[in-house]
């Protein structure tokens, strides 16, 4: 554990759950709590290319209207007809399940076995992107929590369990369903959120194995 730094630590787990907060629908709340200046700064103690996205999502969020934003995130993640980036692990997967089956009963096995339970009144799938790195954020937590306590069979669980994770979920889709965001947005926002997204989870992957 003589790598671990625990401002990196820490700036890993915010990150996942700030990029999940922008998956829900663009709101005022974003600039007014300050969204974005808190992604730049996670994402600064991260890595300089995380960093460099990061700001460009802030610019990009600055520059576009509300109105605008929100018929963008319809088009790509609601419809009207049908979505242009589904925001569903199962659309992505090599062995998609139908949307009535969703999510995979292996996601919520994973779930379960984070200790990760989703609110009742919550009206998305389980395995909404928003979901996933919310999960992430949880499981990287308790990562964190391991190392401070110097609890080993902890950590090694966590790790285990988070790789898996993204091996097998959103690792697995996050960059077909990236590349069709990028695709299919009409504003810088959205694009340069589906390619920041991308990017972190594939270097938190990346993070795992070297440990």
């Amino acid at each position: 554990m003589s790598d671990y730094n625990p401002d990196e630590a820490t700036a890993r787990q915010d990150l996942c759950r700030f990029l999940s907060a922008c998956y829900y629908e663009p709101a005022p709340e974003f600039a007014e709590e300050k969204l974005f200046d808190s992604i730049v700064i996670a994402a600064e103690r991260l890595h300089p290319d995380l960093a460099a996205g990061a700001r460009q999502l802030r610019e990009a969020f600055e520059a576009q209207d509300i109105q605008t934003l929100l018929v963008d995130y319809t088009r790509l993640f609601l419809g009207p007809i049908d979505a242009l980036a589904k925001p569903y692990g199962a659309s992505w997967l090599p062995a998609a399940a139908p949307v009535e089956d969703n999510p995979p009963p292996a996601v919520l096995e994973l779930y379960s076995e984070g200790g990760f339970d989703i609110d009742d009144a919550f009206q998305e799938l389980p395995d909404h992107v928003a979901v996933e790195l919310e999960f992430l954020y949880l499981l990287s937590f308790t990562q964190n929590q391991a190392r401070q306590a110097g609890d080993s069979d902890a950590l090694a669980a966590s790790e285990q369990l988070q790789q898996r994770f993204l091996d097998e979920h959103l690792g697995a889709w996050i960059g077909p369903f990236s590349a069709a965001v990028q695709a299919g947005a009409e504003t810088p926002f959205y694009q340069v959120l589906a390619m920041l997204t991308e990017r972190f989870v594939r270097m938190q992957s990346g993070v795992l194995t070297t440990h």
